[in-house]
């Protein structure tokens, strides 16, 4: 790849200024070593601070896929105001981030009298993260739906820039979107109508943010079988929860949603994921005190240690059930896709922000008598990373335009189905990219890399916990099965049709004619595997289920456009498609061509190695175990 080319990936281009720059800070170094020990200064560390600018007007990426999809008179709009908040970002909401990570919250059980208190200080940093939230409307965004179905998709740009920057506080407003979508799905009953419209509030003054209170001692995705709160009916209608929350996060928010079961008036409780039901309850009453609730601990995490994680007892909190009884599990699977949409968001946003200043030192930093940028390894290892944030990223926008045709009753049977498929997919393959992404980047600043007072390590300590949150990478891959087979095949047939016909009208562009060959063989390759499978027991799957996700991550990841010449609608726009369009770049088709050159069907070639038949199982027990 021609070294200015990757260089352009993100609108690098090397002024005589910076060679000059380099040249000069190259000769301070040299001299600086001729110079006798007594007249060094020892503690000086040569090297210039990795920086970015305007997030919005640097990630070209982002624009040019705006630019592509928005009508004129949104993206006219839209880019006035992106523009205007990636300033903001860089000069106000970057420090205040730094200011999280270095003040992270406090828990005070008792006074100096004794009396039990359950306090959780935040610093002033993160509460103005909440008043910054509300003010650009980082929730309000999706549901006042200005701009109809690209309303979503202008929410999730915003937290896109916001969540590397954001402190920790891109998790708090997860759950409190998620919370928003539960609610509307179920009509914004009276009840629950103030609650709404301060989840959704511009007002910093109104604004609330949601916890979400799922995992208990016995289990974390197995809420059916994990869950034993209990929750009594009360002669005015509503609940008391008794019961012990092991894991919630945000726990100094404002409001929760939250599982458990009715006891009848035996004080019996039906079993598994039938006896659920959600509650939704005010963690604070209007004195401020605790709704019932002790705070037994915050929890000491690897990462996002700027948030408030904690372990509940609730000891009689006062709840209202806004689930038909026995439907809890259903009610929350808006939430669930809401959350898992934010988790993906946070994977994409991290990936770029290590990129861009690996990118910036890469124009800096001087090794072996010449700049990073001028090693051509160095560059081949920045671009591959450049090639997998791409990817996701197009994954990532055509969730969240599927899902704003879902919610403006605009999406078509196959874009519901798309849409099902995809966003346990994605999410569990950039959780596994951002943390392989963040270790490649952090090495990319040599020593500096792992130097905590660098933030580097931030990133990465909160990148790991983006496989685990919101369903792990197994529990997702069986969901993407469970897809398969609710769906009676209708999920996979989708996902075939739309590949198949984009390939078909992008197979005249000669420039991703390779491409196209390579996405065409992947796509056999995946049939092949399932008919293959098809009438062997679900073992077989289940062990496949984790590569075959992947499969469909990066073969969808490389489909290509439906067509040159006819308009940006239906199928929204990955690699290839992106790469297709009349003023795509010659990096936009390098990187195309680039994600087709892996290996796009992971699940056929393991097949064929005999991965998941003739006693894998077993085998597997037997290494793990140490079984002879």
């Amino acid at each position: 790849w021609d070294r200015c080319q990757m260089l352009s990936i993100n609108g690098i281009s090397t002024t005589a200024g910076q060679e000059q720059q380099a040249s000069m800070q190259e000769r301070r170094v040299l001299e600086d070593l001729e110079m006798p020990p007594a007249r060094r200064e020892m503690e000086t560390l040569f090297q210039e601070q990795p920086e970015t600018g305007n997030q919005y007007l640097e990630d070209t990426l982002l624009r040019s896929y705006l630019k592509t999809h928005l009508p004129p008179k949104v993206l006219e709009e839209v880019h006035q105001d992106l523009e205007r908040f990636g300033n903001r970002l860089l000069t106000k909401i970057q420090p205040l981030s730094w200011e999280c990570e270095l003040n992270p919250p406090v828990f005070r059980q008792y006074d100096a009298w004794g009396r039990r208190v359950d306090e959780i200080h935040t610093c002033s940093a993160w509460r103005r993260m909440k008043e910054i939230s509300a003010e650009e409307g980082l929730i309000a965004e999706a549901y006042e739906r200005r701009y109809s179905n690209w309303s979503r998709l202008y929410q999730a740009v915003k937290l896109y820039l916001f969540s590397s920057s954001s402190g920790g506080f891109g998790c708090p407003l997860a759950m409190t979107d998620g919370a928003a979508k539960v609610i509307e799905s179920l009509g914004i009953p009276g009840s629950l109508k103030n609650a709404f419209d301060h989840l959704t509030s511009r007002d910093p003054k109104k604004f609330w943010t949601s916890g979400q209170w799922m995992t208990e001692r016995r289990g974390g995705s197995d809420v059916a079988n994990g869950t034993e709160t209990v929750a009594r009916k009360q002669p005015d209608g509503t609940y008391r929860l008794y019961g012990f929350k092991w894991f919630t996060s945000a726990a100094d928010s404002d409001v929760t949603l939250t599982l458990a079961r009715i006891a009848d008036a035996e004080g019996q409780c039906t079993q598994g994921s039938k006896g659920l039901s959600l509650f939704f309850l005010r963690v604070r009453d209007e004195e401020g005190k605790l709704n019932s609730i002790q705070v037994q601990r915050l929890k000491d995490k690897l990462g996002t240690r700027q948030m408030a994680t904690a372990e509940l007892w609730l000891q009689g909190a006062r709840a209202e059930l806004i689930s038909a009884e026995g439907r809890g599990v259903a009610a929350i699977s808006n939430m669930l896709n809401i959350t898992r949409m934010h988790n993906i968001i946070a994977a994409v946003s991290s990936m770029r922000r290590m990129i861009s200043l690996s990118r910036d030192y890469a124009c800096k930093r001087v090794a072996f008598g010449k700049l990073l940028k001028d090693h051509p390894l160095h560059m081949q290892t920045v671009a591959r990373m450049e090639v997998q944030v791409r990817g996701a990223f197009l994954l990532l926008m055509e969730i969240v335009r599927l899902l704003g045709l879902a919610e403006t009753n605009l999406a078509s049977e196959q874009d519901l189905l798309l849409l099902r498929l995809l966003i346990p997919v994605t999410k569990l393959y950039t959780g596994k990219q951002a943390s392989a992404v963040a270790v490649e980047a952090m090495e990319s600043f040599g020593g500096q890399g792992y130097m905590e007072d660098t933030g580097l390590p931030v990133i990465l300590r909160d990148t790991l916990v983006l496989s685990i949150w919101e369903g792990t990478t197994n529990i997702l891959s069986l969901d993407v099965l469970r897809s398969l087979a609710k769906s009676q095949g209708q999920v996979m047939a989708a996902f075939l049709s739309a590949v198949q016909k984009k390939l078909e009208l992008a197979s005249g562009t000669e420039e991703l004619s390779p491409g196209v060959q390579r996405t065409r063989e992947a796509i056999g390759s995946l049939q092949q595997f399932m008919e293959a499978t098809g009438s062997e027991q679900a073992l077989t799957m289940e062990l496949a289920a984790r590569d075959f996700s992947y499969s469909l991550a990066q073969i969808y990841a490389g489909r290509a456009k439906t067509g040159i010449t006819e308009p940006w609608n239906g199928l929204g726009a990955l690699l290839m498609e992106h790469a297709a369009r009349p003023e795509a770049s010659s990096t936009d088709v390098c990187t195309a061509l680039r994600w087709c050159n892996q290996e796009l069907c992971p699940v056929a070639v393991e097949s064929r190695r005999g991965s998941y038949g003739g006693g894998a199982a077993l085998q597997d027990s037997a290494l793990v175990l140490g079984n002879s």
